[in-house]
């Protein structure tokens, strides 16, 4: 049992990073899984278009997967447009808000995408397929030959070997191979960078961020629990009023305000302690505003907290 505790603490603290490393692998599995039974380049006139939606479309399937499934995009979208209320971005603050947020969904939202490119490139059957079909290519390889050779340099997927003359070229499954390094390289090297810039202008701690990632599981956690609770009773009064055609009791439930008060987007405040928004809401004096005011610090170091949703185990 302590054992299993110690392991259920480690994947509580790397969280983020196991969850990223999940995506990964399932991504690039599926990337093999399509490369050895779907793929099948027709070593035609076609192969550009085929190779480059094999190795691009996926990528974007996900990319759009990703928005849908990060709970910040549906925090910062829902309600912003309903009945009453302008949706066009007036104050200049809280546009900026709304677009480092967005950059944060699209930060998340990529790890898929860019995995699936670095794997399709290492494995380089969806480049090869796709440069053998390009016109440039045929025409730089092919100088002073006729069609046939065009033909042979797009049956290059297909074991066709190029003819005597020809221009010699780094093998196009080479040129894929030192594509996908490159890519992965570089987007290690930025996650570093923009990591370290992030946590040198953290407001708060490194032992303090720990804590702080421990009480919003915790928050969501008490949070599924006192909601089902809370439905269960206001389910069981409304439906023993229709059942025995008898009036309803008095029953105390959070209005309209209170739950667009506690899903507004987190700002940091030096002046206040507040770990999320509902710990800020009930902080505050109950009816007063909660939003982000001029002091507030919006710090990328504190994205998780917009993204520790108390609905994020449900279906959207």
């Amino acid at each position: 049992m302590e054992k299993f505790r110690t392991v259920l603490d480690f994947c509580l603290s790397h969280q983020k990073a196991l969850s990223y490393s999940a995506v990964s692998l399932l991504t690039a599995g599926s990337e093999r899984l399509f490369s050895v039974v779907v793929f099948q380049c027709p070593c035609n006139s076609w192969n550009t278009l085929y190779g480059s939606v094999f190795l691009l479309v996926p990528a974007l399937i996900l990319f759009l997967l990703g928005y849908l499934l990060n709970v910040r995009t549906w925090r910062l979208f829902t309600g912003c447009c309903a009945p009453g209320r302008c949706c066009c971005c007036i104050h200049r603050r809280r546009c900026w808000r709304y677009f480092r947020v967005l950059w944060l969904v699209t930060v998340s939202a990529a790890v898929a995408p860019l995995t699936w490119i670095a794997v399709a490139l290492l494995g380089a059957n969806f480049y090869e397929c796709a440069a053998s079909g390009s016109s440039l290519l045929q025409r730089y390889l092919c100088q002073g030959r006729g069609t046939q050779c065009h033909e042979q340099v797009a049956r290059i997927p297909c074991g066709e070997t190029l003819p005597q003359g020809a221009q010699t070229f780094v093998s196009l499954r080479a040129q894929s191979q030192v594509l996908g390094w490159i890519l992965v390289a570089s987007i290690m090297a930025l996650v570093l960078t923009v990591t370290c810039i992030n946590r040198c202008r953290s407001p708060v701690s490194f032992l303090q961020l720990r804590f702080w990632k421990i009480y919003l599981e915790k928050e969501r956690e008490v949070f599924e629990r006192k909601a089902k609770e809370h439905a269960t009773k206001l389910a069981e009064r409304n439906l023993k009023c229709f059942f025995e055609s008898t009036e309803p009791e008095l029953f105390q439930t959070p209005t309209n305000k209170d739950w667009q008060q506690i899903s507004s987007l987190y700002a940091f405040n030096t002046k206040g302690q507040y770990y999320s928004m509902i710990h800020k809401y009930i902080s505050a004096n109950r009816g007063t505003s909660i939003r982000s005011t001029e002091e507030d610090v919006f710090s990328p170091a504190l994205g998780f907290v917009d993204g520790t949703d108390v609905n994020e185990t449900g279906t959207l």
